[in-house]
């Protein structure tokens, strides 16, 4: 669906008179600077404070367009609360280089509640200055676009998002106030940092359309390309790609949709130690991340990107034979769910070997021991291993 082109998430440190700037402009207006990005008229809402005002404590209550286009001016001195403030004042450049007959705002659409991380500022070092592309609103895009906000990690007015159905990036933009581009190449273009969450079989057609986009002016660093496509090596990535642009590659798994995601990562070969740095803190906002050589990565694939399938399994047939023994269906799910997080938590949190833990619960002649001997019996251990396995030479052979 066509959209007006949006306004992208950075812009110049300064705002300057919005007159001066319309008419400097040529016959045909290209999307203006990153941080003065607008939400595009898609959603057909109109702004509000909370969706348009910077994310410092005092200015984190809604307030009416009109006042708050009376308290966009620029901030001065302190460079810090100079770029909080920037998507105000773009908002009113917006207004400014818009046609005469432009009519009247409508009535104020429901503020977008700010996370209480995200109205202090005090966003992590490594992303707080970086403009974050998110190509593919699907599951895990949308989740590390919340992570990112919801963590504090980077400010949502400097993060853009494209994705062919609407609907995803519209309710990106309504519950987090992220912006919105008109295609993939705007992503390219205004963004230091470009996450691919795509299907595998769309990364090569999504980066020959984007690599012109990504060419930058001489001096200027070139952005970060993150992958998170399952199976897609590093040398596809960079086969793809006409500069020498650092390249990571990474693996998330589905619990990062509710903040507890495994994610392993590895670099390419432009990528230096900044890069891995900013990419662990994009996906530590939504788990665990820990950098692997890229050599390992299809085992990573099975073992905790399918993982959460495995332990799925596991959970319905404990459900299941709860109901054969007599409990109603709800308990034994509820039981059994908590069972499995409790466990995990107790071997995250104490360090303690599985099998010390599982000694602990074990008791002489008792009903575990028989359970466990039941299990090692039917197998469940072999299974377990024969299906990590199994699901790594499937992955090279994807690869």
């Amino acid at each position: 669906m066509a959209q007006p082109p949006p306004t992208p998430p950075d812009g110049p440190p300064s705002a300057k008179p919005a007159s001066s700037r319309a008419a400097r402009r040529p016959a045909e207006v290209p999307p203006p600077a990153p941080e003065e990005v607008e939400a595009p008229a898609r959603s057909a809402r109109p702004r509000t404070a909370a969706t348009s005002a910077a994310p410092s404590p005092e200015r984190a209550a809604p307030a009416a367009p009109e006042r708050a286009a009376s308290r966009a001016a620029p901030r001065p001195e302190a460079e810090e609360a100079e770029d909080e403030a920037i998507e105000t004042s773009a908002s009113e450049e917006e207004e400014a280089a818009a046609p005469a007959a432009r009519p009247a705002p409508a009535a104020a659409a429901p503020a977008v509640a700010p996370s209480p991380t995200a109205t202090t500022g005090n966003y992590h070092p490594m992303l707080r200055d970086k403009r974050i592309g998110i190509i593919g609103a699907g599951a895990m895009g949308s989740a590390l676009c919340r992570g990112i906000v919801h963590a504090g990690a980077a400010p949502a007015n400097r993060i853009l998002v494209s994705d062919p159905h609407t609907a995803h990036v519209q309710k990106l933009q309504e519950t987090l106030g992220v912006k919105v581009a008109e295609s993939n190449s705007q992503v390219g273009k205004y963004t230091d940092i470009v996450i691919l969450a795509v299907k595998p079989y769309m990364v090569a057609p999504v980066l020959d359309e984007i690599r012109e986009s990504l060419r930058r002016e001489e001096g200027k660093p070139l952005p970060l390309i993150i992958s998170i496509a399952a199976g897609v090596h590093v040398a596809k990535l960079e086969a793809h790609l006409i500069e020498p642009l650092p390249v990571v590659r990474a693996m998330p798994n589905t619990p990062a949709q509710v903040g507890q995601g495994a994610c392993a990562y590895c670099r390419g070969t432009h990528a230096d130690d900044a890069h891995l740095a900013q990419a662990a803190e994009i996906f530590k906002s939504v788990g665990t991340a820990v950098e692997v050589p890229e050599a390992w990565m299809d085992a990573v694939t099975a073992l905790s990107g399918s993982g959460p399938a495995y332990v799925y399994l596991m959970i319905e047939a404990l459900v299941d034979g709860g109901v054969k023994v007599g409990l109603p269906r709800e308990v034994a799910h509820q039981l059994a769910a908590q069972t499995v997080l409790g466990a995990a938590q107790m071997v995250i949190e104490t360090g303690m070997h599985p099998a010390q833990l599982r000694d602990m619960v074990t008791t002489p002649a008792g009903s575990t021991i028989e359970a466990l001997a039941a299990l090692e019996h039917s197998g469940l251990r072999a299974a377990l291993i024969d299906a990590v396995e199994r699901a790594t030479n499937r992955s090279r052979a994807l690869g």
